[in-house]
């Protein structure tokens, strides 16, 4: 795909992924217009050459605007939680707001739609291997109100790409970790309290660890190179859990975690925990569906991006450093 004068829209561009994602753009020459919500923090985009425009994916008659005139669209919000109080919020974001976006952008002529959705859609292996694009999996699989609403927003986009005629990429990033995750994210989150010595224990499962900015990299390449309706797994390494938070000790300071705990172990936990959260309005430390989730290794493959986009993300290692260094940089605690 060629690039245009024309502005590229990102949607979640003040987010952690998004805000990569327009930088990498920004690079390589594009122009670039960032929807955002007249409540969005602009701490990511500060300093950055970007047009905004206000709106929301679930008030349709804003997006019009944010997509007249550009030749591509990135949509890369999405309301990434593994616990909320109301799990029609990530609905109406995730799924009603992904079709809300893609009718404006069929409507604008827009060139092309690349369409971030998450490894959290894919099925894995019975034998913990690494999962691939292919690898089936079916609405039951889904663990959760954050994977199920992928399931879906996943789903709804191929089938209005299909009636619409529309030319849409997706791409499934794994676990992004890296600098500018302000919230910052349940993984981010991970990180963060390994780092500052409150994870002691761990249970037995694993992640596909990869740099954000490498993700972002994914999707600028997903643009130029991929193939019209395909996906394509934005991983990295694949390590386990205990590996990950070894790894961030070492690199904090910190002792490693010593325990393993059992999943049936912590469920109890989890339980109590949201159900405080219900009353205090706080995010709960362990969720339920983070603990079911626990029970399989989250490995994928990114061997059809290398080899159909050119992707190469660099080691877990230097995403996990980048990461701890910017949460001190930045004071978090």
């Amino acid at each position: 795909m060629s690039a245009s004068g024309e502005p590229m829209l990102v949607t979640g561009a003040t987010g952690f992924v998004g805000s990569a994602v327009v930088r990498t753009l920004l690079e390589a020459g594009q122009r670039v217009r960032a929807l955002v919500r007249a409540t969005s923090r602009l701490d990511n985009l500060r300093g950055l050459d970007v047009e905004t425009v206000t709106g929301d994916l679930c008030a349709p008659d804003t997006l019009e605007a944010a997509v007249q005139g550009c030749s591509g669209v990135f949509h890369v919000a999405a309301d990434y939680r593994m616990w909320v109080r109301r799990p029609s919020e990530l609905y109406a974001t995730n799924v009603r707001g992904s079709r809300n976006l893609l009718l404006a952008a069929a409507r604008a002529g827009v060139q092309r739609i690349v369409y971030t959705s998450s490894v959290a859609t894919l099925g894995t292996t019975t034998d913990g291997s690494p999962a691939d694009e292919e690898t089936a999996a079916a609405y039951a699989d889904m663990i959760g109100d954050y994977k199920r609403s992928k399931f879906l927003a996943e789903r709804k986009v191929r089938a209005l790409a299909n009636i619409h005629d529309i030319d849409v990429v997706i791409v499934n990033p794994a676990a992004p970790v890296g600098p500018r995750d302000i919230k910052p994210t349940p993984t981010g989150r991970m990180i963060l309290d390994a780092a500052r010595g409150r994870m002691p224990a761990y249970v037995d499962t694993g992640l596909d660890i990869v740099h954000v900015d490498d993700v972002a990299a994914g999707h600028w390449l997903a643009w130029q190179r991929g193939t019209r309706g395909r996906r394509y797994i934005l991983g990295g390494e694949n390590l386990t859990l205990q590996e990950i938070l070894t790894r961030v000790a070492q690199i904090s300071g910190h002792r490693p975690p010593r325990f393993r705990l059992p999943p049936d172990a912590v469920l109890p936990v989890a339980r109590v925990a949201e159900a405080w959260a219900r009353v205090s309005g706080r995010e709960p430390l362990v969720t339920v569906a983070g603990v079911e989730l626990s029970r399989k290794r989250m490995f994928f493959s990114h061997a059809r991006a290398t080899r159909e986009l050119g992707y190469r993300p660099r080691p877990a290692q230097a995403a996990l450093e980048d990461a701890v260094q910017w949460f001190d940089a930045h004071h978090y605690r």
